[in-house]
């Protein structure tokens, strides 16, 4: 089979798509002959291991000291499923799926082997292969800032960093919940944001919130580049800052800020949740949450795909197609 492969961190050029070995399935194992997978902000940081501190050494020592250990990266795919262990009676050959491969990778590949234990779910006809491996990273992070935000309806919240994976799915399931949603990104964005329900786009290269005299409900930092103390300050009493990218430094400011104030700072990593997939298929294919696809790449164009997305020029969601799709 074809896949990316990643020997060393470094810029896209490090990516190299070889023939290797088709993966075997084990026992509690499904195979999916992936038709799309994609690249977000995460997989170009994940490359060049450009990665907060307070995680480094752990993830380095899981990823590779001097170079990767794990071969391939790609975090999300859909495909079809043609070979399964025993074990596995959830799932049949043939079944078409959307898949979260997580922190074991792999996604860029025309193969992959998961647990059927794993976050993975039927896809519905409806939705297309290119739409429907969009779902699981940026749809499962954006659900779990939103619900833990706990947005009353009315309350106002901005995204900072709106424009991405995470943040395009993030503004559609604040809008469901009732929030007047303010969202912050490059100009190019911002007319794609209004579209998809933003009450209000604020340009970043021009106006910056945290020096403003507007006040909000929620804050969800989903780029982490924004000053803490100023954006704790934009809050109104009681205000939630969701840090989801957070620094050492912001979690322990925000332990403090959390202690000593009516104001809550909140890291909000994700994990991995079948049920929340399953709710955003379920949106999805009711026509209650888009996904937006910026660009389509085929797998030997991989290098480009990292470009763009490293130059934060992606709207939404960046796909890959493979060779065979």
């Amino acid at each position: 089979m074809k896949a990316a492969i990643w020997t060393k961190y470094g810029s896209p050029e490090v990516l190299k798509v070889q023939d290797i070995d088709t993966p075997i399935p084990k026992e509690d194992e499904i195979l999916i002959k992936i038709v799309a997978t994609s690249v977000f902000a995460g997989d170009c940081e994940m490359r060049r291991f450009d990665i907060a501190t307070w995680v480094w050494l752990p993830l380095r020592l899981y990823i590779g000291i001097f170079k990767p250990r794990i071969k391939i990266l790609g975090q999300e795919c859909s495909g079809v499923i043609i070979s399964k262990g025993e074990e596995v009676n959830e799932f049949n050959i043939g079944d078409e799926v959307i898949a979260m491969a997580g922190m074991s990778f792999g996604t860029y590949a025309e193969y992959k082997t998961l647990s059927h234990k794993k976050v993975i779910c039927l896809k519905p006809p409806n939705i297309s292969f290119e739409k429907a491996t969009t779902i699981p990273t940026g749809g499962i992070n954006a659900l779990h800032f939103i619900k833990v935000a706990k947005i009353k309806k009315g309350e106002r919240l901005l995204l900072n960093g709106a424009g991405g994976s995470i943040g395009t799915f993030a503004l559609q399931l604040a809008k469901i919940d009732g929030a007047h949603v303010t969202c912050v990104d490059s100009a190019d964005k911002l007319e794609m944001l209004s579209n998809l329900g933003a009450d209000d786009v604020i340009d970043y290269m021009v106006n910056d919130f945290t020096l403003s005299d507007e006040k909000y409900d929620i804050i969800i930092d989903i780029v982490g580049k924004s000053s803490f103390s100023r954006s704790v300050n934009s809050l109104n009493p009681f205000g939630r800052y969701i840090l989801g990218n957070p620094s050492f430094s912001g979690m322990i400011r925000g332990i403090w800020t959390s202690k000593f104030t009516n104001k809550s700072v909140i890291p909000a990593l994700a994990g991995e949740n079948k049920e929340d997939l399953q709710y955003l298929i379920d949106l999805v294919q009711s026509g209650r949450l888009k996904t937006i696809i910026d660009k389509s790449y085929q797998l030997e164009d991989i290098i480009e795909a990292h470009q763009y997305v490293e130059q934060g020029l992606k709207k939404g969601h960046l796909v890959i197609k493979m060779p065979h799709s």
